[in-house]
């Protein structure tokens, strides 16, 4: 039969549970075993839940669990940890792991290491930890090595898994020089790397594993030449490390393209192709199958939406593939691995009926891959209910009146050239700015959140429960926003914000706002270590019925005479943040989001708020993995956020950030939104970053990040002042603001007064 098989399975469980022990540990609450027995019980519940979904034995994956991140546990498990935490006085092996994805900080035991840096995961809102590499690195396989222990954890419970390993191409490629090392071809260590695979390999093989899942997410990049022969050199090792293993090479998220010619040779059991994200492949490799004798699995339900499948078009691509091939070399699969995808839709009991009906979470999907697996098997009639089913949900979405706003259509059509242009120059604007503001040098700011406390989410989950009533939950937050005025003018921050105490999420809560966006009460999917969000779901054409943000922006710059900045999310993170509406060009659903923010901005200066960030940290994000189709990504996203952004006066200060990119590859675009200031994440790639705006390539204002808010450990003064210097090589001192490198919603608030403190003095000694 056409095998059903999967290739990863959310972590958190199904009420984050992973998330709720893994913060209990960290706050000293539970104990590492008691960590260690919920992560058990919830690889036994996952395991045992897809194979009663009808996954087959052999074919459920294993090691796809992670405490924090999947690149970081291949770092550990080849012993490939960077020397600062060589002697770190850690408790446990967990603890140094621990401290390696978010740093360690314990001043009473002479403890400070600073987190490795994080980068998003090809063009997904997952963040991996980028392991680290020296010239002559080497590599180990540790004690009891992970994969292999999990596949045996899952054996005793009667279930055979297919152990999910990150292949060494990728696992090398996604790396970065060590700290104070040059810059060097990362597949130089490959002959180094692959003993470490071959004993691993032999492990799993003597545990008695068939499978083994090795991911080269790489394959859909543009690769260098030198690749092909990396690839059979390396495959030829694995081969010949454990005969009996059989191999199923995973390339996902785009097209193989040309870099097929690097696999199809090689010796292995099986490829897997995304045919959601690269329909084409499935054409190009069976043009191509008098060269292989390899399965071939095939990506036909999508792990990166909520959207039914259309069944019916995934069974047609499972038929052709068959026919090819035949039945015993076809396994159904989701595109990706299923950590993208909420948990299940068990919980969604709140949602409007319609729109349920078109959605599938993880628990759903495994269903949808066990029926597309049995109508190629038995014959479409054998899942005929459920192909009815189907097939009536999918033509009630594409008529429902839900999606389609002819306002908003029209409106979009009438977008013109003008709309997407500042009155002015840059030089001319700053002045104007300047003159309203009267800012001081180097002047100071955050990125916007400050912390959300436990009070605060109590009240906001009160609200909802009706416990509070409007009006005690909006005198609460006034009173959390007056103590943030307070904290920001006693600690002597220049630019202020409001705190967005009101604001569950910085996607979510415009999205509430929004027509055209619906939402879920459990669909939250993992963005890194502990940190989940809940992406709300675009399903039909969006539009701004009211003011969002005007009057808590407005209520706060009441309370101080320093110039308040209205935060806002801009349209491409918007549509990145959310899942997104699969029946129209992503383009245009961003256009339409881009002027409802247009709509707030207008309405913010309108109020006299004379500073308006729009956050876009997702622009490199939603890049497309093909270099031939950046351009036309880059021009309509840039154009979307200054649509977004141009509608003001000159001496309107247009803010926006990014965090976590790799600027050099988006430079341009960067430039082109003629935002009048930039803040930027810098700090955990130790200001590698900043080579892209150095000297006069980048013209406007710039404030790359002084910490690092995505750790618990506070900078000292002096570590600041020596970054600030740094950057000074870089860009021009008039132009160059001091702020952290993200918001601050997930720190305390202990943690943030020191660490805003030691940056105001930092900023202090600047100006003296």
């Amino acid at each position: 039969m056409a095998t059903a098989t999967n290739l990863g399975f959310p972590r958190m469980g199904a009420n984050r549970d992973l998330k709720k022990a893994v913060e209990a540990y960290w706050g000293g609450k539970i104990t590492a075993d008691s960590l260690l027995e919920t992560a058990k019980e919830l690889r036994r519940s996952h395991w045992s839940l897809q194979a009663a979904a009808g996954i087959a034995q052999g074919h459920i994956p294993s090691n796809d669990f992670s405490f924090y991140d999947q690149v970081l546990d291949h770092s550990v498990l080849f012993s490939a940890i960077p020397e600062r935490y060589a002697g770190v006085p850690v408790k446990s092996e967990l603890d140094l792991y621990f401290a390696m994805g978010r740093g360690l900080q314990k001043k009473e035991e002479g403890i400070d290491v600073p987190a490795m840096e994080m980068k998003k995961w090809f063009d997904t809102n997952y963040h991996y930890i980028v392991p680290e590499f020296k010239a002559d690195q080497t590599f180990a396989l540790g004690a009891n090595p992970k994969p292999v222990a999990q596949f045996l954890e899952a054996k005793a419970l009667g279930i055979e898994t297919r152990p999910v390993i990150l292949g060494p191409i990728s696992y090398l490629h996604l790396g970065k020089p060590a700290r104070g090392v040059a810059a060097f071809d990362h597949l130089s260590l490959l002959p180094a790397l692959l003993p470490a695979y071959e004993a691993l390999f032999a492990e799993l093989a003597k545990a008695g594993a068939q499978w083994v899942q090795l991911d080269e997410p790489v394959l859909c990049l543009d690769l260098p030449a030198h690749y092909k022969s990396e690839f059979a050199a390396a495959y030829g090792r694995l081969a010949a490390a454990a005969p009996a293993l059989k191999i199923l090479l995973a390339s996902y998220f785009g097209t193989i393209g040309d870099n097929l010619n690097s696999v199809i040779s090689l010796p292995i059991a099986g490829l897997h192709l995304d045919l959601v994200r690269a329909e084409g492949d499935l054409d190009t490799v069976l043009a191509r199958k008098s060269e292989f004798s390899f399965n071939l699995s095939l990506g036909v339900i999508n792990g990166r939406n909520i959207w039914k499948a259309d069944l019916e078009k995934a069974i047609a691509k499972v038929d052709r593939a068959v026919a090819a091939l035949g039945v015993d070399r076809v396994l159904v699969a989701p595109s990706c691995s299923l950590l993208h995808s909420p948990h299940g839709l068990a919980a969604e009991t709140k949602m409007d009926k319609q729109i349920l009906d078109w959605l599938a979470f993880a628990v759903e999907k495994l269903d949808e891959i066990s029926v597309v697996s049995r109508a190629v098997k038995n014959g479409a009639h054998s899942v005929k209910e459920q192909l009815e089913s189907n097939k009536k949900s999918l033509e009630a979405r594409r008529v429902s009146s839900l999606i389609h706003d002819p306002v908003v259509q029209a409106r979009h059509k009438a977008i013109t050239p003008e709309m997407i242009k500042r009155q002015s120059p840059f030089p001319a604007r700053y002045a104007a700015q300047q003159a309203r503001l009267s800012l001081p040098a180097f002047p100071t700011t955050t990125v916007g959140s400050f912390p959300q406390t436990k009070e605060v989410r109590v009240a906001r989950q009160n609200l909802k429960k009706g416990a509070y009533t409007q009006e005690q939950y909006d005198e609460f937050i006034k009173q959390e926003i007056q103590k943030c005025i307070k904290f920001q003018e006693d600690v002597g921050l220049d630019v202020l914000v409001h705190g967005e105490f009101e604001r569950n999420d910085m996607v979510e809560y415009f999205g509430e706002n929004l027509k055209g966006y619906a939402f879920s009460a459990n669909g939250w999917v993992q963005s890194y270590g502990s940190r989940c969000v809940k992406p709300p779901i675009i399903y039909g054409d969006v539009s701004r019925p009211v003011a969002m943000t005007v009057e808590w922006t407005k209520y706060a710059q009441t309370l101080t005479t320093k110039p308040m900045k209205g935060m806002l999310t801009g349209p491409v993170t918007m549509l990145c943040w959310s899942f997104v509406r699969d029946d129209q060009p992503r383009r245009i659903t961003t256009e339409q989001l881009a002027l409802a923010i247009r709509d707030e901005v207008q309405d913010l200066e309108a109020a006299g708020i004379p500073v308006i960030q729009i956050d876009e940290p997702a622009i490199r994000e939603g890049l497309p993995l093909r270099r031939s189709d950046w351009t036309a990504y880059l021009r309509w996203a840039a154009d979307a956020f200054l649509l977004s952004s141009t509608g003001v006066r000159d001496d309107t200060q247009i803010h926006t950030h990014m965090c976590y990119s790799d600027f050099q590859d988006i430079f341009t675009a960067i430039k082109d939104l003629d935002a009048d200031v930039i803040t930027i994440e810098s700090s955990r790639s130790d200001l590698k970053l900043l080579s892209a705006f150095n000297g006069d390539s980048y013209p406007n204002a710039i404030g790359p990040g002084l910490y690092d808010i995505h750790s618990p450990r506070v900078p000292s003064t002096e570590e600041m002042h020596h970054r600030v210097k740094e950057m000074l090589k870089y860009m021009d001192s008039k132009l160059l603001w001091i702020n952290p490198d993200c918001g601050l919603k997930t720190r305390g608030w202990t943690e943030t007064d020191a660490a805003l403190r030691n940056l105001v003095e930092v900023a202090i000694r600047m100006r003296n």
